[in-house]
């Protein structure tokens, strides 16, 4: 085996996907914790003087307690080369989860043991689905009083529309659980250990040895966990061919605060997880071993490093070999460039790599020439990957600098948040940018937004909401757009691409303003490729 197909080979590449507060921060610094990445996991809400989370980076996520930005980690484990890619849970930064789902291979996908399927998980879920990406179920918090087991397993089947099949089974839940029973060593996994932040003790035991019922203070619990495992061999059959499909998700239990469960989890999903997929392009299929190198952007983040005011270009590596200060081309650019500070990441803390493989994602310095989308590849190909969606804004602000003495800074932060893709900008067509028109997903970016302004580019902002929900392209109209028949119900606007555009208070003004204005044909902006 050649060592660009052996390296390939043992990349993993998956996103953390969940509902809010499921824990899916906290699972991540539990395998960083497992792949010897961090000696001690943070803790992700707690007391002041705990450590934040390693994938929270940003001010606000510490002081929130959320994760409002995509992280990206890279640790070795067992011989496979491990990138996560942890993804905001609140619903108001969805778009940023959806486009790192473009960049993953797989999906582990935290379910709160006591809440089960709650609604943010469906909305994710859907678009794993739309991938046909595996999709690996953890359910988490165990440690707390949780639904049955059975129950979740048929509430994932029901509500998502996927078959299951349980790898491990709980020991107990609550104050009781104390481990799992794993399905394919057919062994009891007791684990104990004082805290969360280090290595959970682990002890293995059959099922049927008699010191099970001394350990679990009862021989009715004993008789109930055989009962259990008895039950579950009867049911449906492991398929690999059908996870791979994204039609049947193995589920895990266990505790990420606790670590019980963690190790074994993380050890069966390596095994069960494809290396880099495959991916489309215009040109057809691209194979992930193929030795030319290709990658696309499906990320950008300004200000990681404040020290410096730098702006990152986030690739996932689709085929072959990187390597530092190579030539490379920029197909959206038409040009050739070289890539000569390319960094790999654990949240904020980086590193510079001389090389890398597919599957791996790599940071690279953005003077402002990348887009979302943007494909890299070697000279000589030139093809584009499939595009990165782009999701209609649905709540709209007026937004000036309180100072306009600091109009340069104004512009600059929010053209460079803007190509983030954290908000989308928009201004009166004849206007400048000295006061823009900023839509966004959800109101949660409104005060990231506002946050970042003041602390990254110094400036604080006037914003005053605006009353629009929708927003339309206008793609005719037979007169002149400055003549357009408009009440207080709706807006023209412009975009950085210079489309214009109208936004409308109701959906039902959209209608009447057509009706006021003969001709005027609009558009709804759906999912859009970047």
């Amino acid at each position: 085996m050649s060592q660009l197909t052996e390296e390939i080979s043992r990349r993993r590449t998956f996103a953390i996907i969940s509902h809010p507060d499921a824990g899916k921060t906290t699972l991540t610094e539990k395998f960083l914790l497992y792949g010897g990445a961090i000696a001690q996991a943070g803790v992700v809400k707690g007391k002041k003087n705990s450590r934040a989370a390693t994938s929270d980076w940003m001010e606000i996520e510490k002081q929130r307690g959320i994760s409002v930005t995509s992280s990206v980690m890279q640790f070795q484990y067992n011989g496979f080369c491990i990138n996560i890619l942890d993804t905001p849970g609140h619903q108001d930064f969805s778009e940023d989860t959806y486009r790192t789902l473009m960049a993953a291979d797989s999906a582990v996908m935290v379910i709160d043991g006591a809440k089960g399927v709650e609604p943010q998980t469906r909305k994710l879920f859907k678009v794993c689905a739309m991938r046909h990406i595996p999709i690996f179920t953890f359910v988490n918090k165990m440690d707390r009083e949780a639904k049955d087991p059975f129950d979740l397993l048929d509430e994932v089947e029901r509500e998502l529309g996927i078959e299951t099949y349980a790898m491990n089974w709980p020991i107990g839940s609550g104050k009781d659980f104390q481990g799992v029973y794993d399905r394919e060593k057919a062994e009891l996994l007791f684990f104990s250990g004082v805290s969360g932040k280090k290595r959970a003790d682990k002890l293995e035991i059959d099922l049927y040895d008699p010191q099970v019922a001394r350990l679990l203070d009862s021989e009715e619990k004993h008789r109930q966990l055989i009962d259990d495992v008895e039950l579950l061999s009867a049911g449906r059959e492991m398929d690999m061919q059908a996870v791979r499909d994204g039609q049947l998700s193995p589920v895990f239990f266990g505790s990420a605060l606790t670590n019980f469960g963690i190790e074994p989890f993380l050890e069966a999903f390596l095994k069960l997880t494809p290396p880099p997929l495959a991916r489309t392009a215009d040109c057809g299929v691209i194979d992930p071993f193929s030795p030319d190198f290709s990658a696309f952007v499906f990320k950008i983040q300004a200000n990681m490093n404040k020290a410096h005011r730098d702006r990152l270009a986030f690739m996932r590596i689709c085929s072959g070999k990187f390597q530092r200060d190579a030539e490379y081309f920029h197909v959206q650019g038409n040009k050739k460039m070289r890539l000569s500070q390319p960094q790999q990441l654990m949240a904020a803390e980086r590193e510079i790599v001389d090389e890398a493989y597919a599957g791996d994602v790599i940071g690279v310095f953005d003077p402002g020439i990348f887009s979302i989308g943007d494909t890299i590849t070697v000279p000589g190909k030139k093809f584009k990957y499939s595009g990165i969606p782009t999701f209609a804004p649905e709540h709209f602000c007026r937004v000036s600098a309180k100072d306009s003495m600091k109009r340069k800074q104004f512009v600059k932060g929010t053209e460079q948040i803007a190509q983030e893709g954290a908000i989308q900008i928009f201004k009166v067509p004849g206007s400048g940018y000295e006061e823009v028109i900023v839509g966004v997903v959800g109101t949660l970016q409104f005060d990231v937004f506002q946050y970042r302004m003041k602390n990254e580019y110094g400036v604080e902002l006037r914003m005053d909401m605006l009353p629009y929900e929708e927003i339309r392209l206008i793609d005719e109209y037979p007169g002149d757009l400055s003549d357009l028949n408009l009440g207080s119900d709706a807006e023209l606007l412009e975009d950085y691409r210079g489309r214009n555009l109208l936004v409308f208070s109701s959906f039902w003004a959209i209608d009447f303003t057509c009706r006021r204005n003969p001709g005027l044909k609009v558009s709804e902006i759906v999912v859009a490729e970047g």
